[in-house]
């Protein structure tokens, strides 16, 4: 009442305003660099900064955490030869449980014999429909399909990816999320252990 309000709301400003030149003088004297720097974003996105807290995007962004999801890609592991090794086997499951439709697969059939091959002829992906709601990633049999960090696609013409624009080194998914690549790693480790000792098992009966 009185505009007792309104010299609050002023006030948060204003402490605001003079906050962000002491701790641009205090970062400046310690010789840190707070804008356009990975630890200055990171302090201006964590509970203990003071004053100006946004990122001047698009020169700057925000880190993102390893759970962040936007759109799919899929993985292939690098062969030694140089060439890649498509993980996706078309099998259909990721088309099947997308909410909004938007994954199409056109499957590798064998000229010869007619019979399909476990290798995408075709994928594509209408990311403009794309939920982000990351099924696909998580109904995959064989972790050929992940989420994605980036999020800068906006573009004047339609975003539908195709194979060669989806297709995304394993070495990409290690570095966008370590953690979640060595439990899945150690766990398909684990598993080929065992089977290679089932094979040695049945060998030698």
């Amino acid at each position: 009442m009185y505009g007792k309000g309104i010299l609050k709301g002023l006030s948060v400003t204003w402490k605001r305003f003079w906050d962000t030149y002491l701790d641009d003088i205090s970062w400046w004297l310690s010789g840190r660099k707070r804008y356009h720097s990975e630890e200055g974003v990171r302090h201006r996105s964590s509970k203990n900064t003071r004053g100006i807290f946004t990122v001047q995007y698009p020169e700057e962004q925000l880190i993102q955490p390893e759970e962040f999801r936007y759109v799919p890609f899929l993985v292939y592991d690098e062969k030694p030869d140089g060439g890649k090794e498509v993980r996706c086997t078309s099998c259909g499951i990721c088309a099947k449980v997308c909410p909004p439709q938007c994954i199409w697969i056109v499957r590798t059939n064998n000229p010869q014999t007619g019979k399909p091959v476990p290798e995408p002829a075709e994928f594509y992906i209408d990311m403009d429909i794309c939920m982000n709601c990351g099924f696909c990633a998580e109904y995959c049999p064989f972790d050929a399909i992940k989420m994605d960090h980036d999020f800068d696609i906006a573009s004047y013409g339609r975003n539908v990816y195709n194979l060669e624009k989806l297709l995304k080194p394993a070495s990409y998914y290690a570095q966008i999320r370590p953690q979640n690549y060595s439990r899945e790693e150690e766990a398909r480790k684990a598993k080929e252990a065992a089977k290679a000792a089932k094979a040695e098992a049945a060998a030698a009966a």
